[in-house]
């Protein structure tokens, strides 16, 4: 499958909203073709100077276009797709495309295990004292808050490239036992802290057992 490609250090899971500012020629090009011919593009992850893996994402609509051009876009993310050829400049374009081979992966999950997910989830936002997300079993997967739980951009990465839908909630569910933990103890740390700043009552000792 050949695309137009819209290299980027960001990972973008299936099912998300893509919101992007298009300033350059190329992509400004880019985005009036995807209006005109209703084709897709993809957008392949920047990481160590290299392109394996992306998404291939829909244009939804052009919020905003500015007087030199520049426009503000919403696209859907579609599907993932792992790099087979690069060129710089599609035949009489300025923007690049390439060839990509689209992933299979699955949605299958064990209901109970998922169901365990989504309570590490709930726990991971009452340590931090934030709002619940509010999820819904039925509507959940792996994707859906894949980047608000912590999530560095190398492991977001990872997920993308991860085919069934158990390895990637097994790699989030470790993630957030293990980030769980690490919040805990900085929250214990924080308290110790607090009440070293402040009077305390010692116990007396009893001096007739003490030994030398």
């Amino acid at each position: 499958m050949k695309l137009p490609l819209f290299p980027l250090k960001s990972v973008f899971f299936p099912g998300e909203t893509v919101p992007l500012h298009v300033f350059e020629p190329r992509y400004k090009q880019l985005i009036n073709d995807c209006r005109s011919e209703a084709i897709t593009f993809g957008i392949p992850v920047v990481i160590d100077n290299k392109l394996e893996y992306g998404t291939e994402v829909q244009l939804v609509e052009v919020v905003n276009t500015y007087k030199g051009g520049e426009m503000d876009v919403l696209c859907v993310a579609r599907q993932v797709f792992k790099m087979v050829s690069f060129e710089n400049e599609m035949k009489g374009k300025l923007y690049a495309g390439g060839t990509v081979a689209l992933l299979d992966y699955d949605y299958i999950s064990e209901p109970s295990f998922k169901m365990a997910v989504i309570n590490k989830i709930q726990e991971l936002y009452d340590v931090m004292e934030i709002s619940s997300p509010g999820i819904e079993f039925d509507k959940y997967n792996s994707y859906v808050l894949a980047h608000k739980i912590g999530l560095s951009f190398r492991q977001e990465y990872e997920l993308l490239q991860m085919h069934k839908e158990m390895d990637r909630l097994t790699y989030i569910y470790n993630h957030l036992l293990a980030t769980i933990k690490i919040l805990t103890q900085v929250e214990r740390t924080k308290k110790r802290i607090e009440l070293n700043g402040h009077f305390k009552n010692f116990d007396p000792l009893d001096f007739n057992n003490l030994e030398i």
